[in-house]
């Protein structure tokens, strides 16, 4: 089959690699008809993320037809159509029994990304995202191997186009639970750093559930111009406002938004002395969007974190945080917890997830892709891939 493998920083290319078999009983294996390339795929791509070898193949936004599945499978059968939560939860562990899909504690062979080595068991397994993660391979490809066939498939019926629902595998639901996370709703006001797909994702959910003033922040005008338009946001151009916290608490009486949402992550622009401390491996993260987060957000209120992060950073204001009464809630999403509900959103016409894709391409062309999107170049916000299209 053809896909998309990774050999070194900015170097990723479409090859010709072994097909994937069926390992286990209830595995299946997935033609795929649609894959995307994620925001969080941008770290893989620059050489951020530890523990990615040569020939790994990349993605986790995808969705295809049943094409095999073990004598295990019973909840899907050959033909169906499926999306592919890019958090692979066994469905039965101690976490998995709580919804804490993101958290199953049997599906990650691997070390995980922590630190602390009495941080207890790894994360879940996620696709095509390190051998931190499993080292599963992803979805940028032709063919998928999906272990836990009976938990993680999501059938979708034949009526809507892949684009409508692509971004369940993904974006959509970890922009939604970073709303929820946010303790936002009806009538309050919410901040979100990061205007990119997730970031994006979350001002649709957030305006949908009556959230009444959404502070959108980004350095790329085109981004925030869209926000603008498709979900009333106010736009915040860092590039223009030295400040976004001390403005943003200046037009909510100086007290400050309901919550926030860090939608950036750790590949954040930072300080000089960031930098350099980054540079020379003394911090694994820049904390900018954090403390601005911390700043910006009323006491009492809540930062929520879906931007990835790893190890540690430089000047958590703890005690402003301790100060002003603030909840953290943050961590990778709990995918399948969400999809009934947000595919039921979509059926109604409530969310159209499907109107931040920019860039539509062929599979072969996933080099070009992630260039643009890297770059920031045509005004990209998201780019899908189809294999088979020429």
């Amino acid at each position: 089959m053809r896909a998309l493998t990774y050999h070194g920083s900015k170097d990723v290319r479409i090859e010709t690699v072994p097909d994937p078999v069926l390992q286990a009983d209830d595995d299946i294996i997935i033609r795929v008809t649609s894959t995307a390339i994620c925001g969080s795929d941008l770290h893989l791509y620059r050489g951020k993320i530890p523990q990615l070898h040569d020939g790994d193949i990349l993605g986790h936004e995808f969705m295809g037809i049943v094409e095999d599945t073990g004598h295990g499978v019973t909840e899907v059968r050959k033909g169906d159509r499926v999306i592919i939560p890019f958090v692979i939860a066994c469905g039965h562990c101690f976490f998995c029994a709580q919804q804490q899909f993101a958290a199953c504690e049997t599906t990650n062979p691997g070390p995980g990304p922590s630190l602390n080595k009495k941080s207890g068991t790894p994360p879940a397994a996620l696709f095509g995202y390190s051998h931190l993660y499993g080292g599963i391979p992803g979805g940028q490809a032709e063919l998928v191997r999906v272990p836990h066939g009976n938990v993680g498939p999501f059938k979708i019926n034949g009526s809507l186009a892949d684009e409508q629902v692509l971004f369940l595998t993904d974006i959509l639901p970890t922009g939604y639970q970073a709303v929820l996370n946010a303790g936002v709703g009806k009538g309050s006001s919410l901040a979100i750093f990061g205007a990119g797909p997730v970031g994006l994702m979350a001002a649709a959910c957030a305006r949908m559930m009556g959230v009444e003033t959404i502070f959108m922040i980004d350095d790329l005008q085109y981004r925030l111009d869209f926000a603008q338009a498709q979900y009333n946001t106010i736009s915040i151009n860092l590039d223009e406002v030295e400040d976004p916290a001390d403005y943003i608490l200046e037009h909510t009486a100086h007290r400050g938004v309901d919550g926030s949402i860090d939608a950036v992550g750790f590949e954040a622009k930072g300080s000089v002395v960031e930098s350099a401390l980054t540079a020379l491996k003394l911090e694994t993260s820049n904390g900018k969007v954090i403390r601005q987060c911390i700043a910006a957000t009323r006491r009492g209120g809540t930062v929520s974190i879906p931007g990835v992060y790893a190890g540690f950073i430089h000047g958590f204001l703890i005690g402003d945080a301790f100060d002003k009464g603030l909840t953290f809630k943050m961590g990778q999403t709990h995918v399948h917890r969400f999809l009934p509900e947000l595919l039921e959103f979509i059926e109604n016409g409530d969310l159209h997830p499907a109107d931040i894709i920019t860039h539509r391409m062929a599979l072969e062309d996933a080099p070009l892709g992630y260039r643009i999107f890297n770059d920031a170049e045509e005004n990209c916000r998201k780019v899908v891939l189809t294999p088979g299209l020429h």
